[in-house]
């Protein structure tokens, strides 16, 4: 059927308006955000970029078309005065039909091909010697990382040496979440009761932040954690220092041995772990090497003597929602504590 349209007033600047917001908004995407996941720097993270940028060319192109061919058709068959008689009735295309059913379905063909063998190459779990094996355990509102062949746990900070397969396997202690390093590829749901896997590799030493991207709760912004891509060399001397159970604080260090006295008689060794001591719970985050981490409260606070004691006054304060309570803790005991829990390095 054909057909006539009215081109309303004020059209052209509505479109022009449209354009500038967009342009505005796309300027904030920086190419140095530390999460920009369209500039990574690993195999992953390199084959999801590319996936993504070509989805995004092709849905430009197709973009451009629809609109072309829409402004024309507004302008070309708009109502012109004088001209108040219907237009010419038609009815059916065969060709025009068979084209834009053709073409969309050679597009999907198109998108199709490169996803598949994204998807593909993305869960080919690497299984070399070489590859570096680390369990994933996601809890609200932080990260525990496993390394089952070093016998090392740690929260909150995944160290990885450059150039390293690192094959992760990824659980959940409470609720669906979902560990995503965005520089790095890897983003993978972890589920109660449920095992999943991925896998990744970096390029450059250096340290890039992870998120969880699945609503898990009231914290759920603040369930970050840090990627440290070390040099092998670094790496291994990490590992090392990490198998080393921190002695006990010596008489002469009053302040340490004081701390040292608050956690193991305390709430805390109801929730923690600290080799060397009594302190054997899985509740919280492994404790043994503290002092050498460079954030706290799920990787949301610098490691600092100021914060660590703004977060033992009252956890939930600094984290809503936080499972750690407060505790209610006198100046003096929180102050030990910040020197025990600092010491252990």
């Amino acid at each position: 059927m054909g057909f006539r349209i009215r081109l309303p007033k004020g059209l052209a600047f509505l479109n022009v308006l449209i354009i500038a917001l967009l342009a505005l908004f796309l300027s904030g995407c920086a190419s140095d955000d530390p999460q920009n996941a369209l500039t990574p720097v690993g195999p992953v993270g390199r084959a999801e970029a590319g996936l993504f940028t070509t989805i995004y060319w092709i849905a430009v192109v197709v973009f451009v078309i629809v609109e072309a061919l829409l402004l024309y058709t507004v302008i070309r068959f708009r109502r012109r005065p004088g001209n108040d008689g219907m237009p010419a009735q038609t009815h059916g295309n065969t060709a025009l039909e068979l084209t834009w059913t053709i073409i969309p379905c050679l597009i999907l063909v198109g998108i199709a091909v490169p996803t598949l063998t994204t998807i593909a190459s993305a869960s080919s779990i690497p299984n070399t010697p070489d590859t570096l094996k680390v369990t994933v355990v996601g809890h609200q509102w932080w990260w525990e990382f496993d390394y089952p062949s070093q016998g090392v746990v740690t929260a909150d900070e995944l160290h990885v040496p450059v150039g390293t397969k690192v094959a992760v396997t990824i659980k959940s202690a409470d609720v669906i979440h979902s560990f995503w390093i965005p520089k790095l590829g890897g983003k993978m749901q972890a589920i109660p009761n449920q095992v999943n896997q991925d896998w990744f590799e970096a390029d450059q030493t250096g340290t890039y932040d992870g998120q969880c991207y699945q609503l898990c709760g009231t914290s759920h912004a603040n369930m970050r954690f840090r990627v440290v891509v070390q040099s092998q060399a670094d790496f291994q001397k990490w590992l090392a220092d990490q198998k080393t159970v921190p002695p006990q604080p010596p008489a002469s260090a009053a302040e340490v041995a004081k701390g040292y006295q608050v956690f193991t008689t305390g709430p805390c060794v109801g929730c923690h772990t600290v080799q060397g001591t009594d302190a054997k719970a899985k509740v919280g985050p492994d404790l043994t090497h503290f002092g050498s981490r460079t954030t706290i409260a799920g990787a949301i606070m610098e490691n600092t003597p100021q914060n660590l004691a703004t977060w033992l006054h009252d956890p939930p304060a600094v984290k809503p929602g936080s499972l750690m309570p407060n505790y209610h803790l006198t100046d003096d005991q929180v102050n030990a504590l910040v020197a025990y829990l600092e010491s252990l390095k």
